[in-house]
């Protein structure tokens, strides 16, 4: 019989026992030594099921095949974009893989140009390089709007369980809101509103690791809110 030793949403040390007997099955940043589940970063646990992962408290990205990415356009040639996302390698995006067909000898400085933002999805990963795709929906050039960076191993707490946490903020704040799982978030609304989105997903960037933050970020919402004068329409 499997004996779990830790609770969801504990912070744990690399070299921490999170569980005995082969009951649970040990997943991201958890490892099995005999018969005991080990952590191999300083995080916080979550627990599904008979699955135990380690969420980093802190850790750079790492690129893997279908993630969600945001990044800024720094460089290009005749046939590629180089773009940004927060990891060891700058990513690349060939002419073959923008959302808009891009002729051939075109200067590609009218598609994308220098700082211009993107939402892509990481297509293949290599030792070397990075390749991004714009071929799906919501894959495109983002314009307007407010970039703001948190820590990627942020990301799923910011997400929540099938979108939860980020539905609430955008449902209360009426900001369209993208999360690239490398941690660059794009907010675009009302300035008062894209401001207080801000503020929300910092608040659970810092807290991530904690008990009861959806009701917490639920309360703090309606706050600001209603400190601009903005009321919960679905109360009326």
């Amino acid at each position: 019989m499997g004996e779990l030793k830790i609770n969801d949403k504990s912070i744990v040390v690399p070299g921490e026992i999170l569980a005995d007997g082969m009951d649970f099955i040990p997943a991201q940043n958890s490892f099995r030594e005999n018969d005991e589940i080990i952590s191999s970063v300083v995080g916080v646990v979550t627990v599904n099921g008979r699955l135990i992962r380690v969420i980093p408290l802190r850790g750079k990205y790492a690129p893997k095949v279908g993630d969600t990415v945001i990044g800024k356009i720094l460089d290009m040639t005749f046939n590629n974009w180089y773009i940004d996302i927060d990891c060891a390698s700058n990513a690349v995006l060939s002419v073959r893989e923008a959302t808009e067909f891009v002729e051939r000898g075109a200067d590609l400085s009218h598609y994308y140009t220098f700082g211009d933002v993107i939402c892509a999805q990481v297509s293949n990963v290599t030792r070397s390089n990075v390749e991004l795709s714009m071929k799906g929906p919501g894959l495109r050039k983002l314009v307007g709007g407010k970039l703001i960076k948190v820590d990627s191993s942020k990301v799923p707490r910011i997400i929540g369980k099938q979108g939860s946490m980020i539905g609430i903020i955008k449902d209360k704040t009426g900001c369209k809101i993208i999360v690239g799982q490398n941690g660059f978030v794009w907010i675009q609304g009302e300035s008062d509103k894209e401001m207080i989105a801000t503020e929300i997903i910092g608040l659970i960037s810092r807290e991530a690791h904690k008990e009861g933050l959806t009701d917490k970020i639920t309360n703090v919402l309606q706050e600001k809110l209603s400190s601009v004068g903005v009321k919960d329409e679905r109360k009326e």
